[in-house]
């Protein structure tokens, strides 16, 4: 596949020019994530701030590609460490959030690097206070509230212990106060059920905790502090329109993927739309027919049956594709299914193309995707192997090249 280029010279006509495409790459929809993102903005009450959540290699989509891309748009970054705030750095300066440990030895080249700070004990906030003076700063913290989650945040017994250590810390500003939900995308939840007290639900009893916390900071004389808890689930099902904290995370739905089937099928009548920003290609690099009773990979987990024609995909698991696909999955060529055939192996895999006519090397292959009319997407691939959609992008090996369209 090439991509047309159209340039114009001096007195000449314009011309089009084929640029080279990689062997397997990731092609990433510029205007399918800028769709997304404005979304997003409609669905939240005006004046809401937006954090993109690029950690993860932007759930596998290529980290700085999206940040490039979002950069005009949002008004903050959110990544897990200094490896990632390093690398974001080199193309943007957008306020960044690092909400993952960051050990004692990086603490000042992170704070150096400039960013809004996690943090996990107050050991670790003793520390950051010493690394910020020591570089001249005021470093901004945000605190994780552990709201009934059960992971990262402190418990709401810790903070008036961790409060009063704050305010004695000259370095050291809290900006904000956050949490995470556990399971809101899945919850059957009303606007009015939020509001009864009678509410049971996890997500309620998670909401209440975190009011309290944000409560007790007031107390201690925390004002004007930033609040969030939602990431694309939230604001789907619990703060739509309200403007009820002042910073959404937006991480799974700016991709294109959504949250959960339910709440998919509660915005399916609606004018909000989500479009999948990422295709995974590449290109057959071998066709072969292979006799009745051949075996297919290692193990020999598939025996062809009938005479079989066959296409070797350069793609395998060291790439992201998972051998649990071996003999379940597919991939599309010439718009339409190829079965996987065999076990998947480090760096290629086999399909069936018995069905197709006149294919030949080097033709188009989408592994994540659309082809035609066709298309495969990480939901139907999460299903398959019994896991979620974006663990299936996240895994995609992070040396195939990101190319934007």
């Amino acid at each position: 596949m090439t991509h047309s280029i159209k340039t114009q010279g001096h007195g000449e006509k314009d011309r089009t020019m084929k640029r080279k495409t990689p062997l397997s790459y990731i092609e990433i929809s510029k205007a399918n994530l800028i769709h997304n993102f404005k979304q997003f903005k409609n669905l939240a009450k005006k004046g809401t701030k937006f954090a993109v959540v690029v950690k993860g290699n932007a759930y596998g989509h290529g980290q700085n590609e999206i940040v490039k891309i979002l950069n005009p748009h949002t008004d903050y970054f959110f990544v897990d460490g200094l490896e990632e705030l390093q690398l974001l750095r080199k193309v943007s300066q957008k306020k960044t959030f690092v909400f993952g440990y960051v050990q004692k030895q990086d603490l000042l080249q992170v704070i150096r690097l400039g960013c809004i700070l996690a943090v996990f004990s107050i050991e670790q906030l003793t520390a950051i206070s010493v690394f910020a003076k020591r570089a001249n700063l005021i470093q901004k913290i945000h605190i994780p509230i552990d709201a009934l989650l059960g992971r990262e945040g402190f418990l709401f017994d810790e903070l008036i212990e961790l409060f009063r250590k704050i305010k004695s810390l000259e370095n050291i500003k809290l900006s904000g106060i956050y949490a995470h939900f556990a399971n809101i995308e899945d919850a059957r939840l009303t606007e009015e059920s939020f509001l009864r007290i009678k509410n049971k639900t996890h997500a309620y009893k998670q909401i209440n905790r975190y009011f309290q916390a944000l409560e007790l900071a007031e107390n201690f004389g925390f004002k004007n502090l930033q609040t969030h808890i939602s990431s694309t689930s939230g604001l789907l099902a619990y703060e739509k329109g309200k403007g009820i904290h002042s910073i959404i995370r937006l991480g799974i739905g700016i991709y294109g993927m959504w949250p959960s089937t339910y709440l998919k099928s509660k915005y399916k009548n609606s004018n909000f739309i989500l479009k999948p920003v990422l295709s995974w290609k590449t290109k057959i690099v071998q066709i072969k027919i292979l006799p009745p009773l051949s075996t297919i990979g290692y193990g020999l987990t598939y025996h062809t049956k009938k005479e079989t024609k066959i296409a070797l995909i350069p793609q395998g698991y060291a790439d992201g594709l998972d051998r649990r696909l071996s003999n379940k999955g597919a991939v599309l060529i010439a718009g339409t299914r190829c079965k996987i055939l065999g076990r998947i192996s480090m760096n290629m895999c086999i399909v069936d193309i018995n069905h197709l006519k006149n294919i030949k090397p080097e033709e188009e292959v989408v592994i994540l995707g659309y082809q035609g009319k066709e298309e495969i997407t990480a939901e139907e691939i999460a299903k398959k192997i019994g896991t979620i959609n974006y663990e299936i992008t996240t895994r995609i090996s992070p040396l195939l090249p990101r190319v934007v369209v």
